[in-house]
């Protein structure tokens, strides 16, 4: 499987909150780093079930992947019914068809204010 495909796959999964599936993409030794709330996920079991434990009410909707050899980037829209809507900007390296190591960014919109000095140059959304 192409390393692009892999992605699609892995968030195709994680939104059918598929499991298995979503570990046969991933090296058992995977290491997934969170900067943001600086945390390192060792191994496959790890991340999944951190993944499968996050409380229920979020969907995923994949806005872009971007194919840079064995190095993908993905930017992904995780809204949920009581957290807010966060936003995800993942790099990942995958290998044979295995994701092995993955640094994901997660911020919930509008969680970093925008100072009012900037307010002539920039506009909300």
């Amino acid at each position: 499987m192409h390393p692009t495909a892999t992605i699609h796959a892995l968030w195709t999964h994680m939104q059918s909150r598929d499991w298995p599936a979503l570990a046969s993409l991933l090296a058992d030794d995977v290491v997934v780093e969170w900067p943001v709330s600086a945390e390192r996920i060792r191994g496959k079991d790890n991340y999944i079930r951190v993944n499968a434990e996050y409380p229920e009410g979020w969907s995923i909707k994949i806005l872009r992947v971007l194919d840079a050899g064995d190095h993908v980037v993905s930017e992904v829209e995780v809204p949920h019914a009581t957290l807010g809507t966060h936003r995800v900007v993942s790099l990942w390296t995958v290998r044979d068809g295995l994701v092995t190591r993955g640094r994901e960014y997660w911020t919930e919109l509008g969680a970093d204010p925008s100072p009012a000095w900037r307010a002539p140059y920039v506009e909300r959304f």
